[in-house]
């Protein structure tokens, strides 16, 4: 049997840990995990796209256990009634490969995003940080506040999208768990005097929506929009003038803001600057990038930790998914005990 968590029971368990909570839990797991990078089988996903959107897998394993997780991007998808992004992950033991946890992952995907966005921020930030600019106002959005807040205590919060609706949903969201958000009727007003800059539009577009001449000294810009081919956020030039962290270089440089930026522009992963190998922040005025693609150790670490966290709990069913015949040379015994007699073939054709 193979433990299985839905998504009502994902909502449930967010629920009852309250959100900032699940996400702190998440971010102690990834930096853990991190830390310990080298040890991890890497590739990057493997990706399907068609003029619809993407679909991709994201695998990978510290030797011990094996993740995955199946995720799609499409953006025209809420103008049909779908949502942008739906994902689910499984968890298997690789001694026998037997998979021993399956997640619905659209809502942890949310959470595990936000919890690798505080990560970031924890260290790439500056430490008196206190304004967080939201560009984008998607499924996103409510996930990154919250992050942040549990990292870095911050509760002002703008945020500017196209859609005025998808803002009023932001406000409807956060007011009433603490946050002050106001809703500003363009980037540059939205951008000006914030400390932490979380740009997360969903178009898949070549697009610019943060110039570099709306970024002042010491901003710490969280770039999760552009996580595919032939989408960006980010100006060029921002870039250039920017320290910039990824996740997984050879994943990025096909799939973040750094494919405008020539092959050899230099980038830190941010797995280093965790274990003290490479430098975060080098001073206060220093603008910082981190450049997020998503990547699927962050995907291992958050399926670990929602599987640590509700492993004995009512939240869990358990599912008949792994044939298990008394004798593992013979699966078509199964058959015949479901027919309740003996197997047997019916001959097909005249």
């Amino acid at each position: 049997m193979v433990a299985f968590l839905d998504v009502a029971q994902t909502a449930r368990w967010v629920a009852r840990r309250g959100p900032e909570r699940v996400i702190a839990g998440m971010v102690d797991y990834l930096e853990r995990d991190f830390a310990r990078w080298e040890h991890f089988d890497k590739t990057p996903r493997v990706a399907s796209h068609t003029p619809f959107g993407v679909i991709e897998l994201m695998p990978t394993s510290d030797g011990t256990e094996y993740a995955f997780k199946y995720v799609n991007g499409h953006p025209s998808n809420p103008a049909r009634g779908f949502s942008t992004v739906t994902a689910f992950g499984a968890l298997a033991d690789v001694h026998n490969g037997y998979p021993t946890f399956i997640s619905e992952m659209t809502l942890l995907t949310a959470l595990r995003t936000a919890a690798t966005s505080a990560l970031a921020a924890r260290r790439l930030a500056r430490p008196d940080a206190a304004v967080l600019a939201l560009v984008g106002a998607g499924s996103q959005a409510e996930f990154q506040a919250l992050g942040m807040r549990a990292v870095l205590g911050i509760d002002t919060v703008r945020v500017v999208d196209v859609d005025p609706a998808a803002c009023a949903k932001v406000v409807a969201n956060l007011a009433p768990l603490g946050f002050r958000v106001d809703v500003c009727a363009d980037v540059a007003t939205a951008v000006e005097g914030a400390d932490v800059v979380t740009t997360c539009t969903a178009d898949k577009t070549l697009a610019t929506v943060l110039r570099d001449a709306e970024v002042g000294p010491g901003v710490h810009v969280n770039a999760i929009g552009g996580d595919c081919p032939g989408k960006t956020e980010l100006d060029p030039t921002l870039l250039r003038r920017s320290a910039v962290f990824v996740e997984f270089e050879p994943q990025t440089r096909v799939e973040g803001e750094i494919q405008q930026l020539p092959a050899d522009f230099p980038v830190t992963e941010l797995w280093r600057v965790l274990t003290g190998a490479a430098r975060g922040r080098t001073s206060a005025e220093q603008v910082t990038v981190f450049d997020s693609v998503g990547f699927a150790v962050e995907d291992f670490s958050a399926l670990r930790y929602v599987r640590d966290d509700v492993r004995g709990s009512d939240l869990v069913v358990e599912l008949d998914l792994v044939a298990a015949p008394a004798d593992p040379k013979d699966l078509f015994a199964l058959v015949g005990a479901a027919a309740g007699e003996p197997a047997a073939l019916t001959p097909t054709g005249g």
